[in-house]
């Protein structure tokens, strides 16, 4: 059996406790001999019989979270159906973005759709996929119940005949978690990232149209959605695993309260009000109890509406690295690089990258540039003692809270990407992208000398020496 390094073992009993209860051992054994070419056990062994090692390893199919220069193993299931399709070529689990590609273990029943709102111009194309949908497809389909009140809805003759048939439910009441099979965008990148707000643990399949404004992350057209949406049922779709970050609020009033209340033997979760990556605990109201967010584009730390400069302190795994003295810091994942990074002067990074890019808004020194660490890394970011005002934060536009001085963020990448289906493929999505929305590269061609080509088409080696002595004639009669 592969060892694995204690830090390892510390890390994944941090993230998510493991599950005493009994593996599938033949797809296990299936999964070891495709991964490193020989069998981890043989049929006849039972979890209880293993040691704590060896039911790491074996819950590491589902549960790997480890700091590698290459990040974190993605979670390769994502809702009751969908998962990432076995590639026998695949190496310590890394496998190539190119090679990513859907499959459905058992036929998806439920879909979720998730319209723009307040755009009239949507209603359209929602009640015409929702009607396919649930007629010639017989899905379930889900919306969220404010949907249903828009007055142009109510009035549609076609809606209100299957109206009834759908399922509704309300943000931040009801958990879609395992309910959702496949999800579906109708409007701008805001519905990709409702989607990923919805979903803090494992998120099923996106398929998200572009009938929005910039539309980015939306590469597909409405016209044919009957045939583009039969083809990713049938399991013909590539997919662009994008990762998202975990960021956790630690404040320092809970860690005082919680090291004079030392009653027990869970402290040090508990001290920081830790909770694992994405679990039930998540509030997304944005109070101050909010403390631990997945998002997809981006974390941003700001001076808020106070004059003064942001004055934040930088951490990487523990280790101090610089204060950040201006406007603010973004914290952004490969797919928000391209958001507000981009407007702030960061590069732009293709989506299967693992990094997380951290850029400076507005730094009051000249040579602060923006900078890209692995994505396996963790970084703090706290007030600094002597700063002359508090920050706020934001994850991806929302939950805007107060960090005020001993408050902490922890930021590093999730388990948990979002898995979005591509049009064409993860490279010719991504570069329509940036030549259709953000013009990318775009100027007109510098045209070729057409004279130079003449002279040097005529083949005569005296030409530019007889074109001098023409115009040294001219310049002699023009003395005279």
């Amino acid at each position: 059996m592969f060892p694995i390094h204690r830090r390892h073992q510390e890390l994944l009993l941090d993230a998510v406790p493991l599950k005493r209860t009994a593996i599938d051992l033949k797809e296990f054994n299936n999964d070891i001999i495709a991964d490193n070419g020989f069998h981890a056990y043989n049929g006849e062994t039972v979890l209880e019989q293993l040691s704590l090692a060896d039911k790491i390893t074996a819950d590491c199919r589902t549960l790997r979270r480890t700091r590698s220069l290459n990040a974190p193993s993605p979670f390769q299931q994502f809702g009751p159906c969908g998962r990432i399709m076995k590639n026998q070529a695949m190496v310590m689990q890394i496998q190539d973005p190119a090679s990513q590609r859907l499959t459905w273990y058992k036929p998806p029943l439920t879909v979720l759709v998730i319209k723009k709102v307040r755009d009239s111009t949507v209603l359209a194309p929602f009640v015409q996929l929702v009607e396919w949908l649930v007629q010639e497809k017989h899905m379930v389909v889900w919306v969220e119940s404010a949907v249903l009140d828009d007055p142009l809805l109510i009035e549609d003759k076609k809606f209100k005949n299957i109206k009834e048939k759908l399922v509704t439910f309300k943000d931040g009441r009801d958990d879609l978690t395992d309910r959702i099979d496949f999800i579906v965008c109708l409007g701008g990148d805001g519905t990709l990232l409702y989607a990923s707000l919805l979903f803090q643990q494992s998120v099923p399949p996106v398929m998200a149209f572009h009938l929005g404004s910039l539309g980015f992350l939306t590469p597909f057209e409405f016209e044919n959605f009957q045939e583009q949406v039969t083809n990713v049922l049938e399991g013909h779709a590539a997919l662009t695993l994008r990762s998202r970050l975990r960021c956790v609020i630690y404040r320092k009033n809970d860690r005082r309260k919680e090291s004079e209340s030392d009653s027990t033997n869970q402290i040090t979760k508990n001290a920081y009000n830790y909770q694992a990556d994405g679990s039930d605990g998540t509030n997304k109201s944005g109070s101050r109890g909010s403390t631990n967010i997945l998002v997809l584009n981006e974390v941003v730390i700001d001076r808020g509406p106070s004059p003064y400069l942001s004055n934040i302190d930088l951490f990487l795994d523990g280790k101090y690295i610089t204060s950040v003295q201006g406007d603010g810091l973004i914290v952004s994942t490969p797919t928000g690089s391209t958001a507000y990074a981009v407007a702030a002067g960061a590069s732009m990074i293709h989506p299967s990258v693992p990094a997380i890019m951290v850029t400076p808004i507005c730094p009051h020194s000249l040579s602060f540039r923006p900078i890209v660490v692995p994505a396996g890394v963790e970084l703090k970011i706290s007030i600094s003692p002597d700063s002359r005002n508090t920050s706020w934060v934001s994850f991806d536009g929302r939950n805007r809270q107060e960090l005020l001085h001993g408050d902490c963020l922890r930021v590093t990448t999730s388990i948990y990407p979002v898995p979005s289906i591509c049009a064409q493929d993860q490279i010719s999505d991504w570069f329509d992208s940036l030549a259709e929305c953000l013009h990318w590269n775009v100027r007109k061609k510098q045209k070729c000398l057409d004279e130079l080509s003449d002279l040097t088409a005529s083949g005569s080696e005296d030409t530019l020496d007889d074109l001098d002595r023409v115009n040294d004639t001219l310049l002699d009669s023009g003395l005279q």
